[in-house]
């Protein structure tokens, strides 16, 4: 008797014996496969949509705080000062000190029991300008504006004043939410 090479020594009773997966299970586990994968699969366009805000939100946060440093690092009696960005001109006013607490500059609004600039008004002329990138492929601008109250002693010296910047980036195809920061220099 000649013996199957295929049946790996086993008798045909034990053969008979040996059970597998049916064609039902094998598909109802492909099924649950598919949905775990698909359901993934809807991620991975969310976290880019997500991870793109965030670098948009992190580009205007960085320019806001570059600018608000520039007007911390004037001295209080300073009312502007001019700035070069990329070869681009800016004069900056830093507040008035003829108005004492009172909101010069860019309008503002209250959001959340803060202070936010409100950007669906007309930009003032030296208390906002808008700065393109000459790196930035997309050619997306940068609307920066920002207000300020001057705190004065009774001497008219100025002691404090109060920065409200606000930064929000315009073209390209997206909406882009602004940053404001809102800081208080005294000496």
């Amino acid at each position: 008797m000649m013996k199957n090479p295929h049946d790996g020594g086993m008798s045909k009773k034990a053969w008979k014996n040996q059970r597998g997966f049916t064609i039902t299970e094998v598909l109802i586990a492909i099924l649950i496969l598919m949905v775990g994968i698909v359901a993934v699969a809807q991620l991975v366009p969310a976290s880019i949509g997500s991870n793109s805000a965030n670098r948009n939100d992190s580009s205007a946060l960085v320019f806001a705080q570059r600018q608000l440093d520039l007007f911390l690092s004037q001295p209080l009696s300073n009312t502007s000062f001019s700035e070069t960005i990329d070869a681009q001109p800016f004069l900056c006013n830093l507040g008035d000190p003829t108005q004492p607490n009172v909101v010069v500059g860019s309008p503002v609004a209250v959001f959340y029991n803060q202070l936010v600039i409100d950007f669906g008004q007309s930009s003032v002329t030296h208390y906002g300008f808008n700065y393109q990138d000459p790196n930035d492929p997309f050619g997306l601008v940068y609307d920066v504006r920002w207000a300020v109250i001057t705190t004065t002693n009774s001497n008219g010296m100025v002691t404090s004043k109060r920065f409200i910047l606000g930064t929000r980036k315009k073209g390209g195809n997206g909406i882009y939410r602004p940053v404001t920061l809102d800081t208080i220099v005294a000496k």
